[in-house]
């Protein structure tokens, strides 16, 4: 099979596509023909090597895969070769023509689902669920404000916000295209949050007061522009950390939590209860089941293109969920 290899820690480059064995499912497992695996931000941090626990290259990355059960491993029957899934590979292994996956952590999806939406549902939509519902505790009429509101977690979030209540979503986005997308999902108001005042038009937007909820992901300056715009009693969600290496809290950052009795929430999805990651994976589908979730895949990459597939994400050039199609041609050279 063809698989995308990390040769060693470093930039987009040290992805290669290369030949391998095809694997063969263990006891509990079941071996999956991949059609889409989603990439994730976080993917970009453990490339570069910054990601505690992560595997010693060379390794396959990738942790989100739909496709087709091609082979069962014994002990394994509540699923069958031929179902269509999604899963979640804690040994990664996603970026690959084939994928070995433990059977609790695969779930059947319809038949009318296609592949690049299941797994663009797979952990940003419950991330974006229980990041609304379990880490920021949204209380109905508050206001919520969103950062990279077009992107795979943000397009949710801004949907799920107003099923749950909120008051207000406000948006940040860095052009008008992803601004205009995030307004079409539901949101109240936009801000450019490519410009340093963002956190003045929140302010603008809720009469002086600030948003209840912020969602924080960037670190560094993100840090403290997202902190001017949380409202006294507010709650600011961390949930992402790309400049974390260099965010600290000032003295006058901790004396307006303290004075202001504002909260700071670490949060992450996988650290939460099974039982949790599970429900809210259930609510999820059952939401897309009901056409209440709109779905946002944005680019697709081919399998030996995933090297591009990073450069644009780091760069912001996408929207919604970035997808790898193992079985799609790259693109021709322009």
């Amino acid at each position: 099979m063809k698989a995308m290899r990390l040769l060693r820690f470093g930039g987009p480059e040290e992805l290669r596509l290369e030949e391998l064995e095809a694997p063969v499912p263990g006891e509990g497992e079941v071996l999956i023909q991949v059609h889409a695996a989603g990439l994730n931000y976080a993917e970009l941090l453990q490339r570069a090597g910054h990601v505690p626990g992560a595997p010693n290259p060379p390794f396959t990355p990738g942790y989100e895969a739909a496709g087709i059960i091609s082979a069962v491993g014994s002990g394994v029957s509540r699923l069958q070769k031929g179902a269509r899934v999604v899963a979640m590979l804690p040994a990664q292994g996603a970026f690959a023509e084939l994928a070995v996956a433990p059977a609790p952590l695969v779930t059947p999806i319809p038949d009318d689902l296609p592949f690049e939406k299941a797994v663009a549902l797979l952990s940003q939509a419950p991330a974006a669920l229980a990041g609304l519902r379990v880490a920021a505790r949204l209380r109905e009429g508050e206001t919520v404000f969103i950062p990279a509101a077009a992107g795979g977690v943000g397009s949710f979030m801004v949907q799920l916000a107003k099923q749950l209540g909120a008051g207000r979503v406000i948006a940040g986005a860095s052009t008008e295209e992803k601004r205009a997308l995030a307004r079409r999902l539901g949101a109240d108001g936009t801000v450019d949050s490519m410009r340093a005042d963002w956190p003045e038009r929140v302010r603008e937007a809720t009469e002086g007061r600030g948003a209840d909820v912020v969602f924080e992901r960037d670190g560094g300056e993100s840090f403290a522009r997202s902190l001017r715009a949380l409202a006294p009693r507010g709650r600011m969600v961390v949930f992402g950390a790309d400049s974390m290496f260099s965010t600290s809290v000032s003295s006058e950052q901790f004396t307006q939590l303290l004075f202001q009795n504002q909260s700071l929430v670490g949060f992450a999805l996988p650290a939460l209860p099974p039982e949790v990651q599970g429900e809210t994976l259930r609510d999820v589908f059952a939401l897309v089941a009901r056409g209440k979730l709109e779905v946002v895949v944005g680019q697709t990459f081919a399998l030996r293109e995933l090297a591009d597939a990073h450069r644009a994400l780091a760069q912001r050039k996408t929207s919604g969920k970035v997808v790898i199609l193992p079985n799609t041609p790259a693109r021709a050279a322009t």
